[in-house]
């Protein structure tokens, strides 16, 4: 039969072993969320969709993902004749641009249609860099939309109004964002204002 004393000391030494590991452990964890950015939009790094799209610009020029490595991408589902958030958002990301000052050139801002039937190459070439030039309008057939939105889990459909051909589009109203690498770091919720997505765009071009 064990000592009394010697079991008591040996259940003294566990409860330490078992805290310093648990100290370990709390360490390790800090650790490993300290070497992650402190993003203020939602992280989706790692996300398995919204990986590519192949469509063309309002510049006529054919486009994939691929295009803009080196830069930091935003992209935008909307409509031309979206009422309001579509140009709220434009405007927003026209002033991150601001806020951005010499780093806003290594950024590329997309805005995909989900209104092909409407939203022709000379409409896009107007509306969209009226906002900021350097933003990009682009666009595909009705299979080429529906294809996109399915792969980045964008809805979009048809509202109709009061006369044949005239409606709205819902539509999912955020914006997905990728590193100069390529891939897909944040989903941004609507109106969360310029100032989060410029602090997030800053930790994404500084890795």
């Amino acid at each position: 039969m064990p000592h009394p004393l010697r079991f008591l000391v040996s259940r003294g030494a566990r409860a330490r072993l078992s805290a310093w590991a648990l100290a370990f452990a709390c360490a390790l964890a800090l650790a490993a969320c300290q070497g992650r950015p402190e993003f203020r939009n939602t992280d989706v790094t790692g996300a398995d969709f919204a990986q590519d799209f192949s469509l063309t610009g309002h510049d006529g020029k054919p486009y994939t993902l691929a295009d803009f490595r080196g830069k930091a991408v935003v992209i935008f589902f909307g409509y031309t004749q979206c009422p309001d958030v579509c140009p709220t958002t434009l405007a927003e990301l026209a002033e991150v641009m601001k806020q951005l000052g010499p780093d806003a050139a290594r950024v590329q801002v997309l805005f995909i249609t989900v209104d092909p039937e409407r939203d022709t190459q000379a409409l896009l070439a107007q509306y969209v860099p009226a906002f900021d030039g350097r933003f990009l309008g682009l666009y595909g057939d009705a299979a080429a939309t529906e294809r996109t939105a399915k792969a980045f889990k964008v809805f979009y459909q048809k509202v109709p109004g009061s006369a044949p051909g005239i409606y709205t589009v819902d539509h999912t109203a955020g914006s997905y964002v990728y590193d100069p690498q390529g891939r897909l770091r944040l989903f941004v919720k609507h109106g969360t204002g310029p100032d989060p997505i410029v602090h997030d765009l800053r930790l994404l071009l500084k890795d």
